[in-house]
């Protein structure tokens, strides 16, 4: 493998350095069973879960959260 130093990375063109992040993303998604998580975070995962299967409809649509996002009124939700 050729290393490559962070001063590298730094200096290639931002379109480039994003390219590289999805890059080593893809190689990560790739593999999921490579990749650790703790027991408590399994368990907030399983819990979530069982609480969204529990009421599907809590919470707020995509629609909602983009609408909150995009006019600030997230804070105050």
């Amino acid at each position: 493998m050729k290393n490559i130093s962070i001063a590298d990375i730094l200096q290639l063109p931002v379109q480039e350095r994003i390219r590289l992040v999805e890059l080593i993303w893809d190689s990560v998604a790739a593999v999921p069973e490579a990749v650790e998580i703790s027991p408590e975070l399994k368990a907030e995962l399983e819990a979530r879960l069982a609480e969204f299967e529990e009421n599907p409809d809590a919470g707020f649509s995509w629609e909602q959260v983009k609408s909150h996002l995009n006019d600030g009124s997230w804070r105050s939700v």
